[in-house]
């Protein structure tokens, strides 16, 4: 088995209740801005607000664009800030492009960098639990993790 697409669901606690804010998933980026690759991949990560259904599409940055000085992927286990060993890695993505929601809503549109940290889980189970068989080639599983995702824009 092996990653096949990002899923998750981003939560925020307010008066100690969880709301959901944010889907994560899988999705053709069909409003591309200039950092975007040419071609554009079938499909990219994908950001989805719960409150007024606007998206950002995001990727580590490409080598010939301007990004903060600092590395796209951090190992865990690596770092302060991505210190759980064995879970999937803390990430910068650069967003690639942006739709506001059907309404008009502009929440995530604004979206310019997304970081991952902290991550705890979501890692591809490994052989012991079935994925070295060839009967299970072509096999999915959803992977629990949890990771605290930052929303960065520039300022106005």
């Amino acid at each position: 088995m092996k990653g096949a697409r990002p899923e998750a669901t981003l939560f925020t606690t307010v008066f100690g209740q969880d709301f959901q804010i944010i889907t994560h998933f899988l999705s053709p980026d069909t409003n591309p801005n200039e950092a975007a690759p040419n071609p554009l991949p079938f499909g990219n990560a994908t950001w989805q607000s719960s409150f007024d259904s606007s998206k950002v599409w995001a990727q580590v940055p490409l080598s010939n664009s301007t990004t903060p000085a600092s590395p796209a992927s951090i190992p865990a286990g690596s770092d302060p800030s991505c210190p759980n060993t064995g879970a999937i890695a803390c990430l910068l993505l650069q967003s690639i492009g942006s739709l506001q929601g059907p309404t008009g809503g502009k929440f995530l549109t604004q979206t310019t960098f997304i970081q991952r940290l902290n991550t705890n889980g979501g890692s591809a189970p490994d052989d012991a639990d079935g994925c070295g068989s060839a009967a299970n080639v072509g096999n999915q599983r959803l992977v629990p993790y949890t990771a605290d995702y930052y929303f960065f824009r520039k300022d106005q």
